[in-house]
């Protein structure tokens, strides 16, 4: 067993003039430290290459995750999907990963672009042996796994772009690896990673893609634990067990909420320094506890980290907003969505008396429910979560 764990982000844009995506990613885990990856690119555009490469990932990942060996899974796949009476052939392209107990990786591709794999900030070329499976020209690779290994699926829409344009013959693989590790040197997430390659890949289309395109990336990072106290506790006898508790973790510790700071800084012993400068106008500001990493307001500013969260699970439109500014959203933002991979929250029940004027549009079943869509969209990121209420 090992501290390595896999963070996984990935991102589409649709054939110019359809409304669904022909490629398809689907992420399988099975048991809590193996996973099953799998983007599947269905045979032309639209709705009948949507319904290919969603039956393909969901046969595939569903099935590998039940132990099952791939040269089954392939055969499924080709004995399920309904035949395109014009060219005659039926399959959805497919890149599989998968990840056994963080510890190897096992890669299976047939007919997308090969995998990229980024080793000590240099593109990496692993060994691939080839397979026939029903016809199928198959090539599956072993490798193990080192901290800061960065591996980058795609469908043929990223090599595509530029196709007479740019580049005469397309975006070729190469130039996409050099790309990427100048990327993956900044250290971005494994979705802000996605995002920009398909952002760039929709550049060299001038926004207007001639092919569904998608990257998936699979980040390999060791273990990072997050401590997140939000609110007072429903009886006050409990506040020196909650913050006992809550600064034992190892980790970082972020701290929302007026009243839960001043109750924190009472316990460590230690001021509350508020700064006053509004870094923007619909975030309040930042507090400074010392031995506490980040202090900031409650409700609204949770309010915001939700809607980039949203936004990261989606689109990711708002990436560039919450990585650059210095607000108490965009940093815990960053926190919870690129350092982090196990999040302690630590939640008070305690009712605000401020929140109770019925012309204010917060209330204590609002603040619970912050708590609630926040953790499941953390989960939907991958993180490990645990909530504890007070």
């Amino acid at each position: 067993m090992n501290d390595l764990c896999a963070e996984i982000g990935y991102k589409s844009i649709n054939h110019v003039g359809e409304e669904l995506c022909g490629d398809h990613v689907d992420v399988v885990e099975e048991g809590e430290n193996s996973t099953v990856i799998v983007l599947a690119d269905g045979l032309g555009s639209g709705v009948k290459a949507s319904i290919l490469s969603t039956l393909t990932s969901k046969i595939i990942s569903t099935m590998m995750a039940a132990g099952l060996p791939i040269e089954e899974c392939v055969s499924t796949i080709a004995a399920t999907l309904p035949v395109c009476s014009l060219r005659g052939v039926a399959y959805s392209t497919f890149t599989i990963i998968h990840l056994q107990n963080n510890n190897v990786a096992e890669i299976i591709q047939y007919d997308n672009p090969h995998v990229i794999l980024i080793r000590d900030f240099a593109s990496y070329d692993y060994p691939k042996t080839e397979m026939s499976i029903d016809g199928k020209r198959i090539f599956k690779s072993t490798i193990k796994l080192k901290e800061d290994d960065v591996f980058i699926a795609m469908s043929d829409g990223c090599p595509h772009a530029g196709l007479g344009g740019r580049y005469n013959f397309g975006w070729k693989r190469e130039d996409i690896a050099d790309y990427m590790q100048a990327l993956v040197a900044g250290g971005y997430t494994a979705k802000n990673l996605s995002t920009m390659l398909v952002d760039e890949c929709d550049k060299l289309y001038a926004h207007k893609p001639g092919d569904d395109t998608t990257a998936c990336v699979v980040k390999i990072r060791r273990r990072e634990p997050m401590n997140i106290l939000f609110g007072p506790p429903s009886n006050r006898d409990d506040s020196d067990r909650m913050m006992s508790l809550f600064f034992s973790k190892e980790g970082k510790h972020i701290i929302c909420g007026g009243t839960t700071s001043s109750i924190a800084a009472k316990y460590l012993g230690k001021p509350v320094k508020a700064t006053l400068s509004f870094e923007r106008s619909d975030v309040p500001p930042i507090a400074e506890i010392e031995g506490v990493d980040l202090v900031t307001e409650g409700v609204i500013t949770m309010n915001k980290v939700i809607q980039y969260a949203k936004d990261y699970l989606g689109g990711n439109e708002l990436y560039e907003e919450w990585n650059f500014k210095k607000d108490g959203a965009s940093r815990i933002a960053r926190l919870l969505f690129e350092e982090a991979t196990d999040i302690n929250f630590y939640v008070g029940r305690a009712i605000n008396p401020a929140h109770q004027n019925p012309d204010l549009p917060i209330n204590f079943s609002i603040k619970m429910n912050l708590v609630e869509e926040l953790t499941a969209s953390l989960k939907r990121m991958g993180k490990r979560i645990k909530v504890s209420y007070f």
